[in-house]
């Protein structure tokens, strides 16, 4: 099968890309490192075309306003490049309640991202993740000041980068689900809490504060971002991640 994967040297795309070329499909990763830009559609058309399925992993550079023009204008030229080459199926990575939480402007534009694809012209399939593991350093920086880290008490479900690349692939080498489905990590925290069993891990000399106030995750209320229903829990529990950060995939 033959896998255009954009945003194929990120996080996830990478690992994606690793996968799929080691069970034997073709595997393409597409950055503007490799000259495909989303949002100019230079070398998009060329990239995809006669793709098997399209990965759409790209992100907005910023969380503010700006990210629902990115990914409106970025979706719109994946689909239009896709339908012209021939390309049967569409897969994207959003996020597990990003249409729960319409005070955070980033998941209103992930929602955006969701709806323009549902109403294209290919078959498609969403995969939704709570949060990396991974993200969880940045999240503790983005909200330190002088030693002191604030963090609302938000619930999170952490999810190891290594899992969601797993479904990922596995989703977009199957049919096209033209829909949905969630995937977490097995274990629930609030996120002040989340922070404290990080630094007691990896202690640095800071100390968590509890503010719900405090930091983007502030905007999410009661169990909003939290996987529910019929969802696949990996099976990496974050103090295993926390020890072992390159290993435990599902």
């Amino acid at each position: 099968m033959k896998c255009a994967v954009i945003g194929g040297t990120g996080l996830i795309g990478s690992q994606v890309v690793k996968k799929l070329n080691a069970a034997g499909h073709e595997a393409a990763p597409l950055s503007l490192s490799t000259g495909v830009d989303v949002i100019t559609g230079r070398g998009l058309e060329k990239a995809v075309a006669d793709a098997d399925v399209v990965i759409n992993l790209t992100n907005s550079p910023t969380f503010d306003e700006a990210s629902l023009t990115f990914f409106q204008t970025s979706m719109d030229n994946v689909l239009a490049a896709s339908h012209k080459g021939g390309v049967g199926h569409v897969v994207i990575l959003s996020i597990v309640g990003t249409d729960q939480v319409p005070g955070f402007v980033h998941y209103r534009a992930k929602t955006l991202q969701e709806e323009v694809l549902k109403a294209g012209p290919i078959p498609y399939s969403i995969v939704r993740a709570t949060q990396f593991m991974e993200f969880i350093d940045a999240v503790l920086s983005s909200t330190t000041e002088d030693g002191t880290v604030r963090l609302p008490s938000t619930l999170v479900q952490p999810i190891a980068a290594q899992d969601v690349s797993d479904t990922v692939a596995d989703v977009a080498t199957g049919p096209p689900l033209n829909s949905t489905i969630n995937i977490a990590g097995p274990d629930v925290f609030s996120l002040d809490e989340l922070g404290r069993i990080t630094l007691n891990a990896r202690p640095d000399g800071r100390t968590v504060v509890t503010d719900d106030t405090a930091g983007m995750f502030a905007a999410v209320h009661g169990d909003a971002i939290i996987a529910k229903g019929d969802a696949r829990i990996a099976s990496t529990h974050y103090n295993d991640w926390l020890t072992h950060p390159r290993t435990g995939s599902t």
